[in-house]
């Protein structure tokens, strides 16, 4: 990908601020994160401007490493998706086919 949509690159973006500002409030340092998730200071400087190319991995990590990786897992949950949902009930349940006895 050339480049992310808009919508998409905004959100990184927004992402990383709120990285960096969760950062700071704990007064850590880049160098500090870095060390803790295993990459370099760079790396994190890289996520905090929303750096698309930077991997989801480090992403994650830094939540984990600022404690807010309980917030990851809310990430597309399935119960919050409100038009998958609606469609699961339009199209109704799904038929499940099982094993004829003895074949």
């Amino acid at each position: 990908m050339a480049a992310p949509p808009y919508e998409v690159e905004r959100a990184i973006r927004t992402l990383g601020a709120n990285l960096a500002l969760a950062r700071k409030r704990r007064g850590l340092s880049h160098s500090d994160v870095a060390d803790k998730i295993g990459t370099t200071r760079f790396l994190v400087a890289a996520a905090e401007a929303g750096k698309p190319s930077t991997a989801i991995a480090v992403y994650a990590a830094m939540l984990w490493a600022l404690g807010l990786d309980g917030q990851i897992t809310e990430v597309a949950a399935p119960e919050r998706d409100k038009e998958g949902l609606r469609l699961e009930i339009v199209r109704g349940p799904k038929r499940v086919r099982g094993r004829t006895p003895g074949r």
